[in-house]
Formats: C-alpha cells, sequence, structure tokens
C-alpha cells in the first residue's frame, strides 16, 4: 500500500551515524518506495560513510537519492577550540547537495570538518560554507542548531539576524525546518520557526530526524544509545531520546503529525524536484607515473622489462617472449601501463632502501609483475594464469598487493606521499560492525544483565566465520534452550537480533592506501580517526574503487620482519650472506620438520589445525605447502576435501575421476579442485 499525498524524508539517519543512528540503508530505501514516496535522504552526522552505498542502492531500487550531512557547526571559527563541553562546541545544520557539484562541496565541507575542525566533533563554520554554498540546498536544523537554540534560550532578535545571514547566502536554497517527535523543546521551535518564516518569507520543509525505521525498533535504539554512551538502560540521566517517533514515518502519519502546517510536508516534495544527482563512476583518476622525456608510459614499461629480462632467465625462450608480449599489450590496452610504474616505482624505492617486500596474491600469476622485481614467482614454472590477475574481459582495475616489512611499512607510504603529493594519498577507512557475540554482550551490558549470564550465552554462538544470531539460534540447543526458557535472555538476543551488522566504528584499514592524481578531497571525503594523525578516507576500499580511484594494498607483515632481521643475524653471528629468495626447496630436512608439526612461529603454517594437518598429510614437496594453505579453509575443511587429498597422496583410495578435461587439470592435486 502506498500513500498518494506527496512527501519525502529530507533528514534521515543510518547506521553510518555510529551508535546514534539504526537504519541500514537497503531498509531504509526500500520503505520509502514502498510507502510511495519519489525519493528519500540520507542525512549523516558529520560524515558521509554512507553516501555512495547509499546511492547505488536507490539506484537500485529506482528512487531519487538525496545525498546530504547533518554537518556540526562551529559557534566561531572552526579552529576555536575555547568550548568547554561538547553542546557548546558545535550547532547542527542540514546540507543537501542538489547537482554533482553540490556533491562535491558536501565532500570538500566533510573532509575540511575533520581535517581543520575537529574538537569533541568534525565542525565547519560559516567562513567554509559560504566558500562552498553552490549547488547545496541548506534546512535550518533540528532542536541542536543554532536557530533553536536561540529560540529556546529566548533570543528571538538574534534569532531573526541568523535566518537573515543563511538567507542572503542561500537564497531560494534555504528552508526553515520543524520537526514533531513529541518533545517540548520541538514544540516551541515549530511554533517560533513558523513565525519566523511567516514575518521574512521563508519556505518550510517538515522533517522527522530519523534515528530507525519502523516505531517498535525504538527500545532497540535505545539500547544502541546505551551502547554509544557506555551507560545502562535504568540510568536516569543517561543520554536518550524520548518517545518513540524518530522512525521513517509514511507520507499519511507525516500529514497527521503536521495536520497544523500541511504545506511544510508537501514542500518536501517540491525540494525533491530541485535535486539532480548524477555522479560519475566511470572516470578513472588514477596518478600518472612520469616517464623519462620522450617515452610514454608504454614503452617505458616494455624497456624495463626487456632491461630486467636476463635477470630473471638464463635464456628468453618463445614461451617466455610470447608471455611477455601478451601481457604488456593486454596492459597498454587496458590503459594500466602507467599503474605498474607506479607500483615498480615504489617497489624499487623499498628495495634501494633495504625495506624488505613483495607482492602476494593473483598479482603473482603476471611475467611482467615476475620481471619488473614485484613477485618473486615464476607464473610459467607454476602454471599461474596472468588472467587471473587482469582478465581483458573486465572492467575491473587489477590489484597489486605488496607485503611490506612491518616495521618500515610508513617509510613507503612517505615516499608515495612525496612523490604524488601529500594530498593525493591516503589511508583507506574501513569500519567495525556489531558482531553476534559483540551485540550480545554490549546489549547485555546495557540491559544491566550480570556479565557472567552474558557471557555464558555469548560464548554458545558458534564460532563460525560469518554466522548470524539467527543461525546461531537454530544451530545450537543450548542457546535455542536458553531463549525459549528465560524471557531476560530472549529480550536480550532479540535486540541483538536487531543491532547485529550495524556500523559500530571507523577505522584505518590495516593496508588499504589511495592515490589520485589530484588533491583526494576533490573525489572522496577524508577523515582522521580517533587518537591517529594519518588522514584516511571516509569510504572504504569498495567504495574508493567505485569512485574511480587507485587503491593499493601497502601490509605490513611481521613475517618479513621477521626474516629480515634473521638474515642480519646470520650475517652478523656467522658471516653468511643469505637470500631466501634462493633457499633450496627441496632440503630433506625441512620436509622431516613440516611432516612432524614443529611449525609454531613459521608463516600461515603455525596453527593447531594446519599443525595436525601438516602431520597428516606428511608433505614432501613445494606443491603440497601452498596446497596445504588451499586446502586449510572452511570449505575444503568442511566439504571434506582434505581428507580426501591426503588418501589420495598416500594411496589409501583412488584419484577421484569426473571428465577426462577436469582431471587432466586436477592431476597435480590429486583429483581435487584445491585453487580458484
Amino acid at each position: 500500500m502506498t500513500d498518494s499525498r506527496p512527501f519525502v524524508h529530507l533528514h534521515c539517519h543510518t547506521h553510518y551515524s555510529l551508535l546514534d543512528g539504526a537504519n541500514r540503508i537497503p531498509d531504509l530505501v526500500a520503505k520509502a518506495k514502498n510507502c510511495g514516496m519519489e525519493a528519500v535522504a540520507i542525512t549523516d552526522h558529520g560524515n558521509l560513510y554512507g553516501a555512495t552505498e547509499f546511492y547505488t542502492e536507490c539506484q537500485e531500487q529506482g528512487i531519487k537519492p538525496i545525498i546530504g550531512y547533518e554537518a556540526y557547526s562551529a559557534p566561531k571559527h572552526r579552529r576555536d577550540k575555547t568550548a568547554s563541553k561538547m553542546k557548546e562546541a558545535s550547532y547542527h545544520l542540514t546540507l543537501l547537495a542538489m547537482n554533482r557539484q553540490g556533491f562535491k562541496n558536501l565532500i570538500r565541507l566533510a573532509s575540511i570538518a575533520y581535517l581543520e575542525g575537529y574538537y569533541y566533533k568534525p565542525r565547519i563554520d560559516k567562513e567554509v560554507l559560504a566558500e562552498f554554498q553552490e549547488g547545496l540546498i541548506c534546512l535550518s536544523g533540528c532542536a541542536s542548531s543554532e536557530l533553536s537554540r536561540l529560540i529556546l534560550q529566548n533570543r528571538l532578535d538574534e534569532a531573526k539576524s541568523v535566518v537573515a545571514w543563511y538567507h542572503k547566502l542561500f537564497g531560494d536554497r534555504y528552508y526553515l525546518e520543524v520537526q514533531d517527535a513529541g518533545l517540548e523543546s520541538q514544540r516551541i521551535c515549530k511554533e517560533a520557526t513558523l513565525d519566523l518564516a511567516r514575518r521574512m518569507g521563508i519556505p518550510v520543509v517538515a522533517t522527522n530526524d530519523a534515528h530507525y525505521l519502523n516505531r517498535d525498533d525504538a527500545s532497540a535504539h535505545d539500547v544502541l544509545l546505551c551502547v554509544n554512551t557506555h551507560s545502562v538502560l535504568s540510568d536516569e540521566k543517561r543520554m536518550k531520546m524520548e518517545g518513540d517517533q524518530f522512525y521513517v514515518k509514511t507520507p499519511d502519519e507525516m500529514y497527521q503529525t503536521f495536520s497544523d502546517c500541511e504545506d511544510a510536508v508537501a514542500r518536501t516534495q517540491e525540494l525533491a524536484d530541485q535535486i539532480d544527482i548524477q555522479l560519475d563512476f566511470t572516470t578513472r583518476h588514477f596518478p600518472v607515473f612520469q616517464p623519462p622525456e620522450g617515452k610514454t608510459d608504454a614503452q617505458y614499461l616494455r624497456e624495463l622489462c626487456e632491461e630486467r629480462l636476463p635477470r630473471r632467465y638464463e635464456q628468453v625462450t618463445d614461451e617466455i617472449r610470447q608471455r611477455l608480449d601478451y601481457e604488456l599489450s593486454v596492459i597498454d590496452r587496458m590503459g594500466y601501463s602507467s599503474y605498474f610504474l607506479i607500483v615498480w616505482d615504489f617497489v624499487r624505492f623499498a628495495e634501494e632502501h633495504g625495506i624488505p617486500c613483495q607482492a602476494r596474491g593473483s598479482a603473482c600469476g603476471s611475467l611482467v609483475a615476475y620481471v619488473l622485481g614485484l613477485s618473486r614467482v615464476c607464473p610459467l614454472k607454476y602454471g599461474l594464469l596472468f588472467e587471473r590477475f587482469l582478465d581483458p574481459n573486465r572492467t575491473e582495475p587489477p590489484d597489486i598487493d605488496i607485503d611490506f616489512c612491518r616495521d618500515r611499512r610508513q617509510e613507503v607510504i612517505e615516499y608515495t606521499k612525496r612523490k604524488y603529493g601529500k594530498d593525493n594519498v591516503a589511508q583507506i577507512g574501513t569500519f567495525g560492525t556489531l558482531k553476534p557475540r559483540a551485540a550480545i554482550r554490549d546489549v547485555g551490558r546495557a540491559l544491566g544483565i550480570p556479565l557472567a549470564r552474558v557471557d555464558r550465552i555469548a560464548k554458545l554462538v558458534p564460532n563460525t566465520p560469518n554466522i548470524k544470531l539467527k543461525e546461531a539460534l537454530e544451530q545450537t540447543p543450548e542457546l535455542k534452550d536458553a531463549y525459549e526458557t528465560d524471557t531476560e535472555i530472549r529480550e536480550m538476543f532479540d535486540i541483538a537480533l536487531r543491532l547485529e551488522g550495524l556500523a559500530r566504528s571507523a577505522s584505518t584499514h590495516a593496508a588499504g592506501v589511495v592515490v589520485a592524481d589530484r588533491p583526494l578531497w576533490d573525489y572522496v571525503p577524508l577523515q582522521t580517526v580517533a587518537g591517529k594523525r594519518d588522514v584516511v578516507t571516509q569510504w572504504d576500499g569498495p567504495r574508493v574503487e567505485q569512485a574511480g580511484l587507485l587503491k593499493m594494498d601497502f601490509l605490513g607483515l611481521r613475517n618479513l620482519t621477521i626474516l629480515d632481521k634473521a638474515v642480519k643475524n646470520v650475517k652478523k653471528h656467522r658471516g653468511i650472506d643469505l637470500d631466501p629468495s634462493k633457499l633450496p626447496l627441496d632440503d630433506p630436512e625441512t620436509y622431516a620438520l613440516l611432516q612432524r608439526g614443529e611449525t609454531k612461529g613459521i608463516f600461515q603454517l603455525e596453527s593447531g589445525g594446519m599443525r595436525d594437518l601438516l602431520i597428516k598429510m606428511k608433505p614432501d614437496n613445494f606443491n603440497d605447502i601452498f596446497a596445504t594453505s588451499a586446502l586449510y579453509r572452511p570449505g575444503p575443511l568442511e566439504g571434506g576435501m582434505v581428507m580426501t587429498y591426503v588418501d589420495v597422496k598416500h594411496g589409501r583410495r583412488p584419484v577421484p575421476k569426473v571428465h577426462p578435461i577436469v582431471d587432466e587439470v586436477l592431476a597435480e592435486t590429486y583429483g581435487v579442485m584445491v585453487y580458484q
């Protein structure tokens, strides 16, 4: 059923208003569409974390996206830090992007708020708002806005002056915002705001400050606020949102709520009709490597490969030559020559400065990567496919992941900043979420349930990757029994089910780095993460790539650090120069050690389950070692593939036969499909 009267939600918080909003983006968009709305807005607190996810979801569901931002605005200058309390340090202000230029300006404002104005919250000020107001619609804000606070303090002349300032800046793109979720403060603000609107001739829109999806989500949201503030539900003095009206209301519900000013409800549709955001996700913004004068990037890449080919191969066979020519032609045709040169350049820097590094993952299937020294694995020797790394039939950019010595990884990042400009390079953000066990513990703490009881229930959730609470309830009889017989546990579990998976925190990805051809704030919103000074994107890796930017993994690997120190210690105490890449791969004593499971401290082979597998498999060649690593994953372990491999290897069962074509491919892995 849909409502016919026009209304659009212009003030909605998703779970990216961390531990404050509880709307999941697909659910928010779906409800708006199902209620007959033609558009819906996202206005998270002080960030644009969910902007592109929201845009994409709206496109898929066939509803107009309105990308907004509930800004924190400093009372004075954004760099001023004299306020003694959080409430005194900023006001709220609702900003909506009308078009692509408006979205770019939202990105600039959201970045400046973190990089220049952070004090309690990421803050802008009127100076930067005036500079980046083009393409933006401004709403006066909620009960925590500058206008509302002046009204609540009965400073009506000052309130009028504030409205006049914003109206002069935004003109007909400025609207007074009224809300009514049953709070007395909102009622007072609404009456005064409507009076100002009549006297000053400024249009009014009605919003609902939606923090959760449905009315019956109010109690779960209240618990979420307790998790946010580390308080318990029984604490009367804690932060809370009174009532159960901060949800995504239907148009009819909004008209009932604002029966005294229905035109403010209808005007939301008029405002939405002005908005047309068409984001460009097709243009690449990769940095450009500057080859020597007179050469193209493709020519220089070939020159480097030709120069280094004899270092890798004593004899360059026709097979090697054909593979190299094929890869270079694909790389050139797809426009990635500069990308390879960029990676080669920072790997060269690392090697020249004695920083251990090497490629991992699908890039090891590239002969170009091997010849340039990015990878130490010959793809021809091990039958690795270039197309697994760079498929000519796909549009996704390749991904060359490089591991660096953990202690010196930052040196390489700093070099990249110097080379391409510090404003063009940043680390990539990521989000922590409320995992199943954590959700139970957080909710239990908020409800005041004894810690021992909560911990016992949390431990009943199987420690299986990606398991959901609903699945855990079905799979664990003891958990199901507690849920069905204990009302306190049921309440805790039901609330945890509603909160599970919501974003909990923003942090820095362990490896991801983004490099662009211009300052990043032209493309993505930036931030600093609490307790750190590094500049980080507000979007995660997939969203950064969606925006057309080059994402690379600079992973700090402890194992490379350990190997580096071991090599130096051998040199220091034994006077022997060791090169780990040249160690023999057929040493009997090493295989005997592996067969005994004596692998504590050995990268990827040190877990108890892996040591048990090594004892069963008894590896006696190098292929067995990397087969072991590939097999020790949930799919093969649960599917019985591991023991099939072991039993066939040791002659306890015949090689499984499927089809002559498949059997030939799987011959080296005893008929087991080990690799992707």
